[in-house]
């Protein structure tokens, strides 16, 4: 990630290349005419090096510019969209290197790219500050693209659960608890588990879990599944097998300030989810799925119980192991949450792997497709609950969905859970995998007819299908073009009118 000291360093670098070659001057002249070695020069305008005063004044001499331009963070029209680039949030925290991708040689790129090339930065940029998007969303689609990069599976931290399960003569194939799991984290690591303080304080209602690295001690609060505090115990495993000392010690990121804490937090998550849910056994569920020959919603919701893991575990943890061990790299997986009402439903993670997929997150404050399964098996929750007068669920269900106008349909699974009561928002998880040849010939199942099909899009305002029943609101982008072309073909029209009359 770029800091501020190379920040300077490059613009600079880029304002003596940029005059020196519209002097038409080489290294060796202006060597000779600075009194610097050629070998400083090639490190000034890579931005390796940043001269003293007395240089800057020969450099700006000889360039026929002065010290005060040399020095400032401003530049002429041809350089200051890549210097707006550079002073933004995206090369100070993105992390180019994790993608193999060296800054100041893509800097010396840009340097050298024609005008429409700049006029494409500085699009970027406004684009950037209109979305009001900060560090924090670059930093999640780092995560995203890098998991997509390593087909969500990670061999270091599956063989690292691996040699922690050997060492502690854990089998694998029997589902774990909070004890076995609490024992573990004083036997290994010498941390205990505090069930008593968390709760009684009012103002940390919110925080599931703290680590007090101090103290060793792991807080955890109360009203937690069995699931959800194995994940938490897991999880914590996780940061201290891993060695992980650049990490979040809450459960939930409040604030994400650096790439390498939510990067290694997403291990430590990934860590707790292959410990509770081992490779092999995964790999083992997902060929006898394969001998389904129709999709039972109850013998996959059952994985919940055979595992003691939540719904969310137990999709990540397919798109772990699909791609590596089965070859399905079209894979999206998305949350939703939604309150007590149901009339917005909020995209509150997604990941998608070898393409965008159809299904995607909506910052423009639209409707989502309401027969999309994730949706769907929500509203389905809620119904549930008002009839009983009861907690239901969790509830699973899947469908092959196809999106109009495009080739692409898929499979997807979701399971929709509620809060901890009436009152707190109802989530669901889907995972989505784009149905070839391929698929097909894993899962017979996608073959049985009386597996549920249903045309989607993906927010109504873009909608055509016109007898939706579940529809939120009017397809007003839709009729927005339909008005536009109706104006078209009017002002055509009127143009041949006016031809032939003269």
């Amino acid at each position: 990630m770029l800091k501020a000291i190379d920040t300077v360093k490059l613009i600079f670098g880029l304002k003596v290349q940029q005059l020196r070659k519209e002097k038409q001057l080489s290294y060796q002249q202006l060597s000779e005419k600075t009194g610097l070695a050629i070998s400083y020069l090639h490190n000034i305008e890579k931005g390796k090096k940043y001269p003293k005063a007395d240089k800057i004044m020969a450099l700006a001499e000889a360039l026929g510019s002065d010290y005060n331009y040399m020095v400032s963070l401003k530049a002429g029209k041809k350089l200051q969209p890549i210097i707006d680039l550079l002073n933004s949030d995206f090369l100070k925290i993105f992390p180019l290197e994790l993608f193999g991708i060296n800054t100041p040689k893509l800097i010396e790129l840009l340097a050298q790219a024609p005008n429409n090339v700049n006029a494409f930065i500085s699009t970027v940029i406004k684009i950037t500050r209109n979305f009001n998007l900060q560090g924090e969303d670059f930093y999640k689609a780092a995560l995203r693209s890098y998991q997509d990069l390593h087909d969500n599976y990670f061999e270091e931290v599956e063989q690292a659960v691996n040699q922690f399960l050997e060492k502690n003569q854990v089998d694998s194939r029997k589902a774990m608890s909070p004890m076995q799991l609490e024992r573990l984290l004083l036997k290994e690591f010498e941390i205990h588990v505090d069930r008593k303080y968390l709760p009684t304080q009012k103002t940390l209602t919110e925080v599931r879990s703290f680590y007090a690295k101090d103290q060793k001690t792991l807080y955890i609060n109360k009203e937690f599944s069995l699931a959800q505090e194995n994940f938490l115990l897991a999880k914590e495993i996780g940061f201290q097998a891993l060695k992980l000392t650049d990490r979040p010690y809450e459960t939930r990121m409040t604030e994400v300030d650096s790439f390498d804490k939510l990067l290694h937090n997403f291990k430590a998550s990934y860590f707790a989810v292959a410990l509770l849910m081992n490779e092999s056994a995964v790999i083992a569920e997902v060929e006898n799925m394969a001998k389904w020959k129709k999709w039972d919603n109850e013998a996959f919701l059952h994985l919940l119980d055979r595992y003691q893991v939540t719904p969310e575990m137990l999709l990540q943890r397919l798109a772990n192991i699909l791609p590596k061990h089965f070859g399905i790299n079209d894979i999206f997986f998305l949350r939703f949450y939604t309150n007590p009402a149901i009339k917005k439903f909020i995209m509150t993670k997604e990941m998608h792997l070898s393409q965008l997929h159809d299904p995607h997150a909506n910052q423009l404050d639209e409707h989502y497709c309401r027969r999309w399964i994730s949706i769907a098996l929500i509203r389905k929750l809620r119904a549930m609950q008002n009839i009983e007068a009861e907690e239901a669920g969790p509830i699973a269900g899947a469908q092959i969905s196809k999106y109009i106008g495009t080739p692409n349909s898929y499979f997807a699974v979701a399971v929709a859970k509620p809060g901890h009561n009436p009152m707190e928002e109802s989530t669901s998880v889907t995972i989505g995998l784009l149905i070839n040849q391929k698929l097909r010939r894993l899962f017979p199942f996608l073959n049985d007819p009386e597996l549920k099909m249903r045309d989607v899009h993906t927010t109504c305002e873009r909608c055509p299908i016109s007898d939706c029943g579940s529809r939120a609101i009017e397809p007003v982008f839709l009729n927005r073009q339909k008005r536009r072309e109706q104006i078209k073909d009017a002002l055509s029209k009127l143009e041949k009118e006016v031809n032939l009359i003269s």
